[in-house]
């Protein structure tokens, strides 16, 4: 069985940063993908980082491109989401996902096949 668990989520003032970390475990499968999305209060969903496992490219969030960076730890199974120049607008709870057989092309959240239960950020101004 596959499980996801995120963890470093906190309060945080704007301009300060946070590392998210994604403990994965029950893997299957050699071909797929892992990355971040979040959801704001009475907001979408928002993709922001995807990574293809078998070949490391990666897109990320206009929204976020150039502050969050995602990386993997392969010994520890582990992927973060190192967040730096946080603002109020990022403030979420943010989840990683593992999705098999697809590639990151786009942000599809249809091929996000598993994903934790999030952990909570916020920012404040």
């Amino acid at each position: 069985e596959v499980q996801l668990v995120e963890s470093g989520g906190g309060l945080v003032q704007a301009g300060g940063s946070l590392r998210l970390s994604c403990a994965a475990s029950g893997f299957m499968f050699d071909d797929y993908i892992i990355g971040w999305f979040r959801q704001a209060p009475e907001k979408e969903r928002e993709g922001i980082s995807c990574t293809n496992v078998s070949d490391n490219v990666t897109i990320t969030a206009d929204s976020v491109k150039g502050r969050f960076a995602i990386s993997s730890d392969n010994a520890k199974n582990t992927v973060y989401l190192q967040m730096n120049s946080l603002v109020p607008e990022d403030t979420a709870v943010y989840h990683c996902f593992v999705g098999y057989g697809s590639k990151c092309y786009s942000f599809n959240f249809m091929a996000y096949d598993y994903w934790g239960q999030g952990t909570k950020v916020t920012v404040s101004s």
